[in-house]
């Protein structure tokens, strides 16, 4: 099992170390951080767009955050003499923490309840980091499945207790890869959002999902009859598992888009069980190691998992799934979102979503070269 210990930095940040299985019991004198760190500030603030209906996070305090450090500077590499960084360990596995410049919280609470032109309040919500390894180098991919099953535990974990904050109404964790896609360090790492009011997209995603899901008498989730569907018509297939599946979706908005859904409906990671935990850790390194194996150079990307919201009208139909996309079109080409795309929402693909599969299928790593079931050869 994963062994947790949880302690706080020097400014009262809540720090855990998720440390492998079979590893041995974590030194004491690792859970102290001898810094002088400045009194956290406020939240931030968060303004109501009422053309939209949508919220908006202000965080002129983020412009002063560290920005793609020289190695020896990093903030989340393990402490040196040299580099008293946010990681008071000398070594460790897998690290969340809260992030010292957050877009939401650090306090927590409920935002104003009837929002009109005007409406103001203070950014509630909490934001973490979550570094997957000590190393300063590398990338997901290229962790042992021991240490990603590491990783899908700290999320678990994460998504559990954040979901249990006073006013949190979604869980959100990701990962930026790459300096095209905007990183601030170069260092393996993720992060979890934890918001006060559900976000877009979900909202977007939440209401067709309810719609289908009380339209099937609550018999089927609008993911699982996708997943489904693709599984029958296999062009876009990418692999199959026990416990989960992969593949192109039907109408792709990006360039390389890639949907893991669990083939049980569950509303986050933290409902799946201990043997689909294992196999999320082997199928996502899978899927993680085909799309750098696509090009010479590795490819940036936004990994996103969708969880269901904590609001009970969107929960029952909620279906956890990780969105996986990259901007890349070409080796050498991205894709931007210019006047189509970030003005209207109305993407334009330069890419089919059949093709991309047949790629993501034609470099599957040793172990997963069957192509599958249904599946064209």
């Amino acid at each position: 099992m994963t062994r947790l210990t949880s302690t706080r930095l020097a400014d009262g940040r809540e720090l855990i170390y998720f440390d492998d299985a079979g590893s041995p019991e974590r030194d004491p004198g690792s859970l102290t951080d001898h810094r002088e760190l400045p009194q956290r500030a406020d939240p931030g603030e968060l303004r109501y767009d009422a053309l939209s209906g949508e919220w908006v996070a202000v965080a002129a305090h983020r412009q002063s955050r560290t920005h793609l450090p020289p190695a020896d500077q990093c903030p989340i590499c393990p402490t040196t003499p040299a580099n008293p960084s946010e990681i008071p360990a000398p070594d460790y596995d897998v690290v969340v923490f809260e992030n010292r410049f957050p877009s939401l919280g650090p306090a927590v609470g409920m935002i104003p309840g009837m929002p009109a032109w005007g409406t103001s309040g203070p950014a509630y919500g909490r934001c973490e980091v979550v570094s997957f390894t000590p190393s300063h180098t590398g990338s997901f991919a290229e962790l042992g499945e021991t240490r990603a099953r590491t990783v899908v535990e700290a999320w678990a974990h994460r998504t559990e207790a954040l979901s249990a904050l006073p006013g949190i109404q979604q869980v959100f964790p990701f990962e930026n890869r790459g300096a095209d896609i905007g990183v601030t360090l170069h260092h393996p790492h993720g992060q979890i959002y934890a918001y006060p009011y559900v976000t877009p997209r979900a909202a977007s995603l939440g209401a067709a999902a309810g719609r289908y899901f009380d339209d099937s008498k609550g018999r089927e989730s609008l993911t699982s009859s996708i997943l489904k569907a693709e599984r029958q018509d296999g062009s876009r297939m990418v692999l199959e598992a026990e416990h989960f599946s992969a593949y192109v979706p039907f109408a792709a908005r990006w360039p390389l888009e890639v949907h893991l859904v669990p083939h049980r409906q569950v509303p986050d990671l933290a409902a799946l069980s201990g043997e689909e935990r294992d196999e999320l850790a082997h199928v996502y390194l899978e899927l993680l190691k085909r799309m750098d194996a696509l090009y010479p150079t590795p490819t940036p990307y936004i990994s996103a998992w969708h969880q269901a919201p904590l609001d009970p009208a969107l929960r029952p139909s909620g279906h956890l799934h990780l969105q996986l996309t990259s901007p890349r079109r070409a080796a050498d080409k991205l894709k931007y979102l210019a006047g189509s795309e970030a003005a209207m929402g109305a993407f334009i693909n330069d890419t089919t979503p059949e093709s991309v599969a047949e790629r993501l299928r034609a470099v599957a790593s040793d172990s997963q070269r069957a192509i599958p079931e249904g599946a064209p050869a």
